[in-house]
């Protein structure tokens, strides 16, 4: 029993280019996985973010200035009117 070869390192290691036998780790595939869902996760959170971000300050914060400016801009051309 102790004079058997393996076979798969003979063919493995036969000619001039030994041909590489891959081991596949499932259970490192299957971190490799969860961490690649957990990144697209993390991406999708921060552009949620970004955009509620640019909603509140783009948008909202614009258009109250603008509407400051023509509620006071009214009220000025009012108060000139009826001197």
């Amino acid at each position: 029993m102790t004079d058997l070869i393996d076979l798969s390192k003979i063919i493995a290691s036969k000619g001039d280019k030994p041909l590489t036998v891959l081991i596949v780790n499932l259970q490192s595939y299957e971190i490799a996985e969860l961490e690649r869902k957990l990144q697209e996760l993390k991406f999708k959170q921060e552009l949620r973010k970004d955009w509620i971000l640019f909603i509140v300050r783009d948008v909202v914060i614009f258009s109250a200035a603008i509407l400051f400016i023509f509620a006071v801009s009214g009220y000025s051309l009012f108060t000139q009117i009826h001197r």
